[in-house]
């Protein structure tokens, strides 16, 4: 009876049953000695011994069989202390997270071990996996944001952007920074209120605007991953906001699992330290999403839909679409398999450079070589100096701002042949000078902009370079990391300079355009000094690229800035003539064209006040100000109803002033055309608005100040 319910039991799960003996064989006595304590039917197992101290497999049909197997597993690759001490329920508990952990790293827990202790041992001995290759700066493009060579990719850019998918990594959580969620979550701006995520999903949106022929009839897909930490509280945020104005269709989330810690040099997994039935797990890295976007079958799908290329980019950086277009155009017209967003980077700088790295045999790879590892290598091959600024000021090995743009087909046939799996590395911190033991838990991990290595040798890969105030400013460290950085004299990357630095891209973006904006003025938050600039925000819907932006202001347009004002811009919107002393948000609905013909507001705006010890809101403290919105500081001018709309001279009607809105006094009085008298004057959203401002009367007092034919 006893061997039928053996042999019945092994059936359901694969194994091969020889009898006892045979199965008694498989395990140590001490996986025995579990499965003896489990069941006394298993009791011929065990070994005439003291009583084990191992935990014990939960019983019964598959899962018993499954347990066995898993066990035998742990025991072949040296695994065992890890079911030492435990009580049968802890093991059941234990072994089925080692199954999870099994089948989902490919090769398996026993291929996770082998490579983790290739690495180690390398670790160990000191040896550097760049030996033998000789760095130099690679080949690629250098661009001036504004001018008619960066004017000429980012058009090719926009042309290409409708056979693009998107790529959005997002594994990480905001408690670094002080933010109690998800990155994603954090505005991007608190003028608008715009998480870092619906200002992409309006960048998406705002692309597929472009009509292009032949490009693919869909929308252009957006593929998130997640990681444990953030995947719950990512769907829950696109589903509470209507996917951002996405279709649901069109965005994909892609959830990374962990991988299994280790302990010491070994290889002998870690247990968790708040639950020692577990064996404590950490993040694989970005380099993950290839596998995923191959066992997904989403890249096969998007290369399907006639998808040229497939761009990928961080949660966190405002600046991503001032510079992506552009760097789209490079690809197509270079012909570069893979192209790296980059920025000039400071000598030493803790930014990984891109490098191109030639082998003894005079084969080459172009990829990013991470800062600890460039300077030692240069050392040691090429400049004994290491890494050191040239004139410009810069290390001459760009900084890598983990941006890129792969070409569909060279990166289809690269997922193919690998599965999406790319090379690792380990990264431990020995307790001593032995080697052996680890001040805390490592794993094995992987960057997604290692995938050069994967390439075909004939691959073409390259870079485009762009000045950092045009494309990146990424909000990455706490407040006091940052204020470490600014004092070093390094860009400090933080919630504060992420939300000032956008300022100041947009004014200088408007500049170049024709605008004219008062110079900035010096302030601090949270201990970092910045030019602030006018505040200065617009949609994609607005504007997506330079040239969007020069479309919106009419030839020979004049608009006037004050430093201390606020204009926020959303919508098809042109601006003919503009003076601004204030606040001033315009809205414009889809279906809707408005055009500022003349127009003067001046009112006492908003402020940014230093954030207050006080204040409860997370992100106040992040970027170290708040923003005061005073009644009757704010014109908001809404304009809902589909059609044309205008804004220009006409007679001042009382209240007007009272509203903050004037128009040009030297324009002469005159009475309006019939087709004038046939365009809505404008349509003006009072009480509170959707940015926080508030007008000074209700909308009822507001009309009555106007003849009814302007209500």
């Amino acid at each position: 009876w006893l061997e039928a319910v053996l042999r019945l039991s092994a059936l359901a799960s694969g194994l091969c049953f020889q009898g006892p003996p045979a199965l008694g064989r498989v395990l140590r006595p001490g996986m025995a000695g579990c499965l003896a304590s489990v069941c006394p039917c298993f009791s011929f197992l065990a070994p005439p011994r003291p009583e084990s101290k191992g935990g014990a497999l939960a019983a019964g049909g598959k899962e018993q069989g499954d347990d066995a197997v898993v066990a035998a597993m742990l025991e072949r690759v040296g695994q065992t202390h890890l079911l030492e001490g435990l009580n049968p329920e802890q093991c059941k508990r234990l072994l089925a997270q080692a199954k999870w952990l099994d089948t989902s790293y490919s090769g398996g827990l026993e291929a996770y071990i082998g490579n983790a202790r290739k690495l180690l041992k390398a670790s160990k001995l000191g040896e550097n996996p760049l030996e033998g290759l000789t760095p130099s700066v690679p080949t690629g493009e250098r661009l001036n944001y504004g001018d008619a060579q960066f004017q000429a990719f980012e058009d090719r850019g926009l042309r290409e952007a409708p056979f693009s998918a998107f790529v959005l990594v997002a594994g990480g959580l905001g408690e670094r920074l002080g933010f109690p969620g998800i990155k994603l979550k954090i505005a991007a701006t608190s003028v608008t209120g715009w998480s870092f995520l619906e200002y992409y999903c309006r960048g998406i949106l705002a692309l597929k605007q472009q009509h292009v022929e032949g490009a693919p009839s869909g929308p252009i897909p957006l593929v998130i991953m997640t990681s444990d930490d953030t995947h719950e509280q990512t769907v829950a945020l696109l589903e509470e906001s209507d996917f951002f104005g996405l279709s649901r269709e069109q965005v994909h989330v892609l959830k990374q699992e962990k991988v299994a810690c280790l302990s010491d040099s070994d290889a002998r997994l870690a247990r968790d330290p708040k639950d020692t039935a577990q064996i404590e797990t950490k993040p694989h890295g970005h380099g993950d999403v290839h596998a995923l976007l191959h066992t997904s079958g989403l890249a096969r799908r998007f290369q399907s839909e006639g998808r040229r290329w497939i761009v990928f980019f961080q949660d966190t950086n405002g600046l991503f679409f001032r510079a992506f277009l552009a760097t789209l155009g490079v690809s197509a017209v270079k012909g570069f398999a893979m192209n790296s967003v980059a920025v000039p980077r400071k000598a030493k700088d803790a930014m990984g450079g891109i490098a191109k790295l030639t082998r003894p045999d005079g084969s080459s790879i172009t990829m990013n070589v991470e800062y600890n590892q460039l300077d030692p290598l240069l050392r040691a091959t090429s400049c004994p100096d290491g890494d050191v600024a040239d004139h410009t000021g810069f290390s001459p090995f760009p900084g890598n701002m983990n941006s890129l743009v792969l070409r569909m087909s060279d990166y289809m046939a690269t997922l193919e042949r690998t599965r999406g799996i790319i090379a690792e590395f380990v990264n431990p911190k020995y307790a001593d000078s032995s080697r052996n033991k680890f001040k805390s838990s490592t794993r094995l991990e992987c960057m997604m902009q290692e995938i050069p290595q994967e390439l075909p040798p004939e691959a073409k890969v390259g870079f485009t370079m762009f000045d950092t105030w045009c494309s990146y400013s990424p909000v990455k460290n706490s407040p006091a990391g940052a204020v470490e950085k600014f004092k070093t004299g390094n860009h400090p990357q933080s919630g504060t300079t992420g939300e000032t630095d956008l300022f100041a891209a947009n004014c200088r973006i408007l500049r170049l355009a024709g605008a004219t904006i008062d110079p900035p003025v010096k302030r601090t938050f949270n201990g970092i000094e910045v030019d602030l600039e006018a505040r200065v925000v617009w949609s994609p819907q607005w504007a997506v690229s330079f040239a969007g932006v020069r479309a919106r202001l009419a030839q020979d347009a004049k608009v006037q800035i004050t430093q201390r004002s606020t204009l926020i811009l959303d919508g098809d919107i042109i601006l003919e003539e503009l003076t601004l002393d204030g606040t001033l948000i315009i809205c414009a609905a889809p279906g809707s064209r408005v055009t500022i013909k003349r127009l003067v507001v001046k009112n006492e705006g908003w402020e940014l006040d230093p954030a207050s010890k006080d204040d409860p809101d997370p992100e106040v403290h992040i970027k170290g100000f708040s923003i005061r919105r005073p009644a009757g500081a704010t014109c908001q001018l809404a304009f809902e109803e589909p059609g044309e709309h205008v804004v220009s001279p006409a007679p001042q009607w009382p209240g007007m002033a009272k509203h903050g809105v004037t128009f040009n006094e030297k324009e002469p009085q005159r009475e309006r055309s019939e087709a004038e008298e046939s365009l809505p004057f404008y349509r003006v959203r009072s009480m509170k608005s959707s940015f926080g401002g508030e007008t000074e009367a209700p909308l009822e007092e507001f009309a009555r100040d106007f003849p009814a034919s302007r209500r």
